[in-house]
């Protein structure tokens, strides 16, 4: 399935007194990991909140291989697990300039309709892109 690849340089704030990412940190970076594998495709997650659909978090693992410190340069690789229907699962490895695993994670959202606050099916929108992109 489709994946996408994103890279920045871990800030000073983002650490703790060891230098060391703080854990809590982690389910941001996956979020940017998702936010930039759906912009790779064209969809923002502005506009689908815009036509109504929201993606709550409803399940986060993370596994940690090694520490992630201030100024390394680190990639997210964001893979989808498999064809969405009520939810999407995406698969993390998160990785530094020695392309050494420090992380994996994996992360389940649902589909929700904003208006009744209810579950909906992957929009076709959605299922279309990610088919034209795969």
């Amino acid at each position: 399935m489709k994946f996408n690849e994103f890279s920045f340089r871990v800030r000073y704030s983002e650490t703790d007194q060891m230098g060391v990412v703080y854990h809590g940190n982690y389910a941001q970076y996956l979020e940017l990991g998702r936010v930039e594998w759906l912009r790779s495709m064209g969809i923002s997650y502005k506009k689908m909140e815009e036509n109504g659909v929201m993606l709550p978090v409803i399940s986060l693992q993370v596994s940690y291989k090694k520490s992630i410190k201030y100024d390394d340069l680190i990639t997210i690789r964001t893979m989808l697990k498999k064809e969405p229907g009520v939810k999407i699962e995406f698969d993390f490895e998160i990785f530094n300039e020695d392309r050494d695993l420090l992380a994996e994670a994996n992360v389940v959202l649902a589909f929700i309709d904003m208006k009744k606050n209810r579950p909906i099916r992957c929009p076709k929108y959605l299922l279309d892109t990610i088919a034209k992109h795969s």
